[in-house]
Order: C-alpha cells, then structure tokens, then sequence
C-alpha cells in the first residue's frame, strides 16, 4: 500500500466498516507506526490525538476490532478498514459511534453465547456440562453430528437436513470455544485463500 501520510501532519482517517455486514463502525486515525501495529497484530490500532499514543482499540474492554481487510482510497490518504468487531465498538456500548445498530452475522452471537457458558457454566445447561465433560466427548458430538447430516443428506426430508446441519454448526462452535480458537480466525484463513486465488488470475 502506497499511502500519503504527510497531508495531515501524519495521520489518514481510517473508516472502520464491519466486514460481515458492511456498517459503518466509527472513525480514528493513524499514523505508519499505528498501520504497521495493525497489519502486524491484526488488531486495529489507531494514534490516540488525545493522549498523543498508538491505542490498539479494545486494549481495556476487550472489543478488539480484528482485521480483515484494508483499502486505501484514490488520493491515497483515507483508509477503509473492514473488520470483525468483538463486542460493542462505542465506548458507550453502543453497537457503533453514530447510534445505530450493528446486526451482525448470527453465528458471531452464538459465538459469544457459547463462549459465556463456557467461562461461566450454567447448572442445568446442556452446553456447558459438554464443556465439563472435555474435549473428546465435544469432539466425538461433532463427528456424530456431522455423521447425522451425511444420512439426512440422502433422504427427501428437508426440515430434518437443515436441522441435523444447524446442530452440527452448533457443536462445530463448541469444539471452537474449547480449542481457544474462533470463526473469525477460520473465516480469515478462507478469506486469504480466496485472495490467493484472486491473485493468481
């Protein structure tokens, strides 16, 4: 990327857009020290005008903005950068800085819930006593699962087809949360993929 740092006193805006969805999150700045940090990181990270800092934003709530793609506009001084939000982006928890609601992909949400019964199981909870019980028996519901979708596939019944898969993605995310891995890193990995494949047309 050839960007002009120098319109500005050294800093571009940088336009956060959610990837999946396409809203428009907030705005910050950068400076190179904060794009490089980004790129290297994969976690946005602006130049704080403030407190005069490079700021990785979610460095205190936890709400990491993770990188999925960067453009650069045709002056090359404006940056859009599209990523996937973990958690509210407005330090008023809101889902965006100009008070609209972000609805993102429902898979992220489940993700989430997913994740809360695993830090804080619930008694009487189906999910987290899948937790309680390890990783194998997480891991042999998804093989059994995914057998489950296999048979359905050969019958007519489609109700029962998306329902065996729904249940196979559900337990796909369990053995995410319980390998401390996320979709957004295997949504990364097919985004890189497809890039690939881009570049070599």
């Amino acid at each position: 990327m050839n960007i002009d740092f120098s319109k500005h006193n050294g800093l571009v805006p940088a336009i956060i857009q959610d990837a999946n969805t396409q809203k428009v999150l907030m705005l910050g700045y950068m400076n190179e020290a904060a794009l490089q940090k980004t790129l290297a990181e994969r976690k946005v990270t602006f130049f704080s005008r403030s407190k005069q800092r490079l700021w990785t934003k979610g460095e205190t709530s936890g709400h990491f903005l993770e990188l999925a793609n960067i453009r650069v506009d045709c002056d090359q001084d404006s940056l859009l950068i599209q990523v996937h939000p973990q958690g509210p982006v407005c330090h008023t928890g809101a889902d965006t800085c100009f008070k609209e609601e972000n609805k993102g992909n429902f898979l992220n949400q489940l993700q989430k819930i997913i994740r809360e019964y695993h830090q804080n199981p619930q008694e009487g909870s189906y999910t987290s006593s899948l937790f309680k019980k390890g990783l194998n028996k997480i891991a042999q519901k998804v093989g059994e699962e995914a057998v489950e979708v296999i048979i359905e596939a050969k019958d007519q019944n489609r109700a029962l087809f998306l329902n065996e898969c729904a249940d196979l993605l559900f337990h796909w995310l369990i053995l995410l949360e319980a390998k401390d891995s996320s979709l957004t890193e295997v949504e990364n990995i097919l985004a890189a993929r497809h890039q690939a494949r881009q570049d070599q047309k």
